[in-house]
């Protein structure tokens, strides 16, 4: 990444920091970095070095955290139409990275459910270095967590499990699902059919489901 990525990734960290970045400036950066360069740009933004490891509390069928690319969260943005009324289930959430991001873009309320605490911890360090206000990170199984969370606009799902854990994560979504809209961002991952949704978009490995309520 070019030098002036890097200063302008410092100073633009700064300026969330002191709550004087607004969001469409922060999605202005980070559109204006080529794509090649994004993802490096957004890690120092975030303050985020390597990955942890994965705990031993991940189950057998969970998938083991790997970072959604910046350039795929800039193309869910846009193709599930996030804006700043919208509540942004990461479901998954590792150290925070997308939910983080896409909090930062839109101004969405961010929601981050990860089964393993250190990456939790990791997520929760990384939105009190920024001060981020509208993001929080749970520790749980994303099964049970979904039951608790209503409020939810928008469901995403980098890959994080499949088989039964996927079919019993849709069980917790129905009564949700079928009560009002809500949208499902799919990464590297095909939802089984379900009568109350629909696959609306399919570009390369980004799905994007809605609900039929």
């Amino acid at each position: 990444m070019e030098q002036i990525h890097r200063e302008e990734a410092a100073a633009l960290r700064e300026r969330i920091r002191d709550g004087r970045a607004e969001r469409h400036e922060v999605a202005g950066a980070l559109r204006d970095v080529p794509p090649g360069a994004r993802d490096g740009w957004l890690d120092p933004l975030l303050g985020l070095d390597a990955l942890p490891d994965d705990g031993p509390e991940l189950p057998p069928d969970c998938v083991p955290y790997l970072p959604c690319s910046a350039d795929v969260l800039l193309r869910v943005v846009d193709e599930a139409s996030i804006g700043a009324s919208d509540v942004f289930v990461d479901v998954g959430a590792g150290i925070g990275r997308a939910a983080a991001c896409v909090n930062l873009i839109t101004g969405a309320t961010a929601i981050g459910l990860e089964i393993q605490p250190r990456l939790v911890r990791a997520a929760r360090e990384m939105a009190e270095g920024l001060r981020l206000s509208r993001a929080a990170f749970i520790v749980g199984d994303a099964v049970e967590l979904t039951r608790s969370l209503p409020s939810g606009t928008v469901f995403f799902l980098y890959c994080p499990f499949g088989g039964r854990r996927l079919a019993s994560w849709l069980a917790a979504l129905d009564p949700i699902a079928r009560s009002r809209p809500i949208r499902i961002c799919c990464v590297d991952l095909t939802l089984p059919p379900r009568p109350w949704l629909t696959c609306t978009s399919i570009t390369g490995e980004l799905a994007i489901y809605r609900s039929m309520a």
